[in-house]
């Protein structure tokens, strides 16, 4: 019986899983030791989870590892800055200390084949994975397999422009599609209405310092203020959504991150806005739906390297 190994390395948890036949039979996470260690840490994390899932190294055909950053077509990490990392040699270390094969995978890429292969995308063969966290980010799969460009350095969604001369982004363009549609730019253009509007309902259950982008939607169907915050927010979404829909043409688009905690509220309208934008919607059709497998995407994704 053969088992592999999903490892996502976050800035706060190194999250791990074992897979065989295509579920996951055990799960464990670890406190992430970012820098020069972070192999170390991956190394007690695998043991964890062979001695947990009741297997034995010999049983493990493989290691899939997926992490923030930049990585190289050798499996080094040429920087990773919220990890401490730059040209970290993570596969080849790995390989060394575990004596199995190794794969290692952008976290965006990863989370976009987990979703794909395992979450809300399971059964397609084109999808689009959009994150709308602290930034905006994703991945993409085309016929099954990740499209990951130029020397594996991934699809950066987030840093397409939608706004022309926008608002300056943290990348130092202007206008992206992050600067106006992450949960930071949602949080942001939430305070600004509560703070011109100090009768506001979003008032009542947060103050300046703890609104975030449910204030708004928990008040849209009766707040103007914040129904103008909402809407603007999926004007935003919905066009670089449909950017995404027209070059790629999947047959679905999920989207994960904070903001999809939303749901349906955030989904339905989505849907109908992007599908007025869509070019020939009719003929081919974009789905949108929430990502299901909230922080274990990368994980998951991970382990798929190895299917």
């Amino acid at each position: 019986m053969s088992y592999i190994l999903g490892i996502d390395v976050g800035g706060t948890f190194v999250k791990g899983l074992v897979m065989n036949d295509g579920k996951a039979v055990y799960e464990h996470d670890i406190p992430t030791v970012c820098g020069e260690k972070l192999a170390d840490c991956i190394e007690g994390l695998v043991e964890e989870l062979v001695v947990g899932s009741g297997t034995v190294f010999s049983q493990i055909s493989g290691v899939g590892v997926s992490c923030a950053g930049v990585i190289s077509d050798d499996g080094k990490v040429v920087k990773a800055a919220n990890l401490g990392l730059k040209n970290y040699p993570l596969k080849k270390l790995l390989e060394e200390k575990l004596s199995l094969p190794v794969k290692v995978c952008n976290d965006a890429n990863a989370a976009a084949l987990g979703e794909a292969r395992f979450g809300a995308g399971s059964g397609t063969d084109d999808s689009v994975l959009v994150t709308l966290g602290t930034g905006v980010g994703g991945g993409v799969v085309i016929g099954g397999k990740l499209f990951e460009g130029n020397k594996k350095a991934g699809a950066e969604i987030g840093h397409m422009v939608i706004e022309r001369g926008g608002v300056r982004c943290s990348c130092g363009r202007y206008g992206c599609f992050e600067a106006y549609c992450s949960a930071r730019a949602l949080t942001e253009s939430t305070k600004e209405a509560m703070k011109y509007d100090t009768a506001s309902e979003m008032w009542k259950n947060y103050t300046y310092d703890t609104a975030d982008g449910r204030a708004a939607f928990e008040c849209m169907d009766t707040d103007l203020s914040a129904k103008k915050v909402v809407d603007r927010y999926l004007k935003y979404l919905a066009c670089g959504v449909a950017n995404l829909a027209n070059i790629f043409r999947p047959q679905i688009i999920l989207i994960g991150g904070g903001v999809a905690a939303q749901g349906s509220r955030l989904i339905k309208p989505l849907q109908r806005l992007v599908d007025a934008e869509i070019f020939a919607a009719d003929y081919a059709p974009v789905e949108i739906k929430c990502a299901t497998l909230g922080n274990r995407a990368g994980a998951y994704g991970a382990a798929a390297l190895f299917m």
